[in-house]
């Protein structure tokens, strides 16, 4: 195996989580973050089938398991706070995962997992990010913000869904990458109160809106708020000043019920708040020369899949395992990369309009009547026994196997 010098711009989990394995097969990585610290922010994440087996192979399954938010199941609920129904999480440790993973932690501790588990072997540059880069054959030069320059074997984007690395190496006719689902977001964390508890909560509202609350520790909780509207207007909003996405929101639900003042009196305080687009990423071109792109920058599923997360520890390991099968041809590992994890990607990011209809009903009886389904299923039990004895490979999409990367692990430890 040739030792290659790696730059991968994106400090967030799926950076981290490629660096963890080309590191350990004995690649030169470093990581280079436009914030100038580690970014161990964020709301809850779920990590869900393959991704449960990628944690168990890096050896950190029982340190994510010790950081992991208490959440026994989701509840919908009414406009009174009455549970309409309540679908429990799968903690029995086989089959698939329901509403609620079992393995739900907080961005910013996995976050931290991820940099503790590479801090020794990686090396790491915050404030700045990739300016610029032009490849050869041999190598990619790097122009970065501060003004400095670089030259590596291989560049990585992990830049997240709006990735300027992806913009560099699309072909000038290739179609817009980001396909908008008709949805928004935004989540903020609010103090907690002696009535909140280990259950997620969904309450749906009329007008295509819902508000979901959780509570990750014994003083905080978050507030998130979700609505459906496909008007192109709309889209410069996450744009906007967080003062002005702030009184959007609070404008928008102003009207809503159950315990939308209390989640909105927690907004004009907080230092937790982001907001965003629904959409996923969809392109042919992964890979240019020397140069790949990495799980959102490359194919976001989108927030409504619940497989943002997984999919991109996957990616990092098929895409470190590839390259370090074909190290003197990095061409070839990326072709093997995508044609690999492709399948998993199109399963995952099949989310059809109708689906989204059905998350964020138009009308009250549209909302009693999703309840009233629900209901039903889970006095059938049929989410339980779904969750038990459906495999937990999503889609039944199996994971490869990299001797490479698992006799590296052996060697390190």
């Amino acid at each position: 195996m040739k030792s290659l010098n790696i730059l991968i711009c994106g400090g967030g989990c799926a950076g981290p989580s490629l660096a963890f394995w080309l590191a350990r097969a004995g690649h030169h990585v470093t990581i280079v973050e436009r914030f100038p610290a580690l970014r161990a922010t964020g709301a809850q994440i779920d990590i869900r089938d393959q991704g449960i087996e990628i944690l168990k192979r890096m050896d950190v399954l029982d340190t994510v398991r010790g950081k992991r938010v208490v959440e026994d199941g989701v509840s919908f609920v009414n406009t009174h706070g009455k549970p309409m129904a309540t679908l429990m999480a799968n903690t029995s440790g086989q089959g698939a995962q329901t509403m609620t993973s079992e393995y739900e932690i907080m961005r910013g501790d996995f976050v931290r997992i991820l940099y503790d588990a590479t801090q020794k072997n990686v090396q790491y540059m915050f404030g700045k990010t990739v300016e610029h880069f032009e490849q050869d054959d041999h190598s990619v030069k790097v122009r970065f913000s501060d003004g400095s320059t670089g030259t590596y074997d291989m560049l990585v984007g992990a830049d997240g869904q709006g990735s300027r690395i992806r913009a560099a190496i699309q072909p000038p006719d290739a179609p817009d990458p980001v396909r908008h689902l008709g949805a928004y977001l935004a989540y903020w964390f609010i103090p907690r109160i002696p009535t909140d508890n280990h259950l997620c909560k969904l309450y749906h509202i009329p007008r295509s809106r819902m508000i979901m609350s959780r509570t990750h520790s014994p003083t905080e909780g978050q507030a998130n708020f979700v609505f459906r509207d496909d008007s192109e207007e709309l889209r410069s909003m996450p744009r906007a000043s967080i003062e002005t996405q702030k009184q959007f929101w609070t404008q928008r639900f102003q009207d809503a019920g159950w315990q939308t003042d209390r989640f909105l009196q927690g907004l004009e305080t907080t230092q937790n708040f982001y907001c965003q687009e629904v959409v996923q990423i969809h392109t042919d071109t992964w890979s240019k020369g020397r140069v790949v792109l990495l799980a959102d920058a490359a194919h976001c599923p989108s927030p409504m899949t619940a497989m943002g997360t997984t999919s991109a520890l996957v990616g990092a390991y098929i895409l470190a395992g590839e390259i370090n099968k074909n190290s003197h041809d990095i061409p070839q590992a990326f072709a093997n990369y995508d044609q690999t994890l492709r399948p998993f990607i199109k399963q995952i990011q099949t989310f059809k309009p109708w689906m989204l209809r059905l998350i964020l009903p138009e009308t009250s009886l549209a909302i009693r009547l999703l309840h009233l389904i629900t209901a039903l299923l889970v006095f059938l039990r049929l989410p339980d026994l779904i969750a038990r004895f459906i495999p937990e490979s999503k889609g039944g999409w199996r994971l490869p196997d990299y001797p490479s990367l698992d006799q590296a692990r052996s060697i390190k430890e």
